[in-house]
């Protein structure tokens, strides 16, 4: 019979955030898996946790998800721990995840920290709807490629980024998205953590004159109705009502429905369209 993986959220910086469950699989498993075995020294350390480290990364990834399976698959229980956070999200242990599950191993999560979650939830933003993107492309044509796909979103979009990266990335999501509101969260549950609520414009004016310190998580208004509308209305200006609803009848609408999804693009009642489209037909 094969152990069990065990996927364990860590703190992601007050250590205090570390829950009664995570700690006692840490002690009672056979090893622990860590992206950095420095790094994660100090908290078993912390805890007072004797279990083995092996480190498991970006690196060493794939080979080492097909050796730690094999330990698994002798028997023994795993918990695989990352820097800070939850594993596999933006992280190498989804591979190692999904070696389990084609390997028929067993894996169960152990819930706790979550940058990408805090950061929602502080945001002050919509968190009914959301996606993460997790860091974006540093390839230029990547980048510009993924830009075009986050701009037509209507969630709300979460991001890590970098210090060092920091000023670029608000430079391009300003250029690709226009003036949206934004909160920068940087220090997540430490001494000196900050939420800064402002808009792209204002956050890319910001750290030009500071330097960005820390790790960030980007919370980011999504394309809102409105604008969505103003669009339309701008696409469908220079076309004629009388074109605009014969194109959906070319499409197999009938009048009625075809009224409706005009109205729809230009932002206006079927109503209105009802009545410009008798004013064009009579002249």
């Amino acid at each position: 019979m094969s152990g069990t993986l065990f996927i364990c959220a860590t703190p992601i910086g007050n250590l205090g955030d570390i829950t009664q469950r995570v700690r006692e699989t840490l002690t009672q498993v056979d090893l622990i898996a860590a992206e950095d075995t420095r790094n994660s020294l100090k908290l078993i350390n912390h805890f007072d946790i004797h279990t083995p480290l092996t480190s498991y990364h970006e690196y060493n990834k794939y080979e080492k998800a097909g050796e730690l399976a094999d330990i698994l698959l002798s028997g023994k229980d795993v918990a695989l721990i990352t820097d800070a956070g939850t594993p596999a999200i933006s992280d190498p242990g989804e591979v190692l995840i999904r070696k389990c599950a084609e390997e028929g191993i067993p894996v169960t999560s152990l819930p706790g920290p979550s940058a990408v979650i805090t950061a929602l939830t502080l945001s002050g933003l919509s968190t009914g709807r959301f996606c993460f993107e997790g860091f974006l492309p540093r390839e230029n044509k990547l980048r510009k490629e993924r830009l075009a796909e986050i701009k037509e979103e209507t969630r709300t979009i979460v991001f890590y980024e970098a210090p060092h990266h920091l000023r670029e990335t608000l430079k391009d999501l300003y250029d690709a998205l226009g003036d949206r509101r934004i909160s920068l969260c940087r220090e997540l549950t430490k001494k000196h953590e900050e939420i800064l609520r402002i808009t792209l414009g204002e956050a890319v004016s910001y750290y030009e004159e500071k330097s960005p310190r820390g790790e960030f998580v980007l919370v980011v208004e999504g394309k809102s109705r409105e604008e969505i509308r103003r669009e339309r209305a701008e696409e469908y200006a220079e076309m004629s009502v009388r074109e605009h609803v014969e194109m959906y009848e070319a499409l197999g609408h009938d009048r009625k429905s075809a009224l409706k999804l005009a109205a729809a693009d230009r932002g206006v009642s079927k109503r209105e369209i009802y009545n410009e489209l008798i004013i064009e037909e009579k002249e």
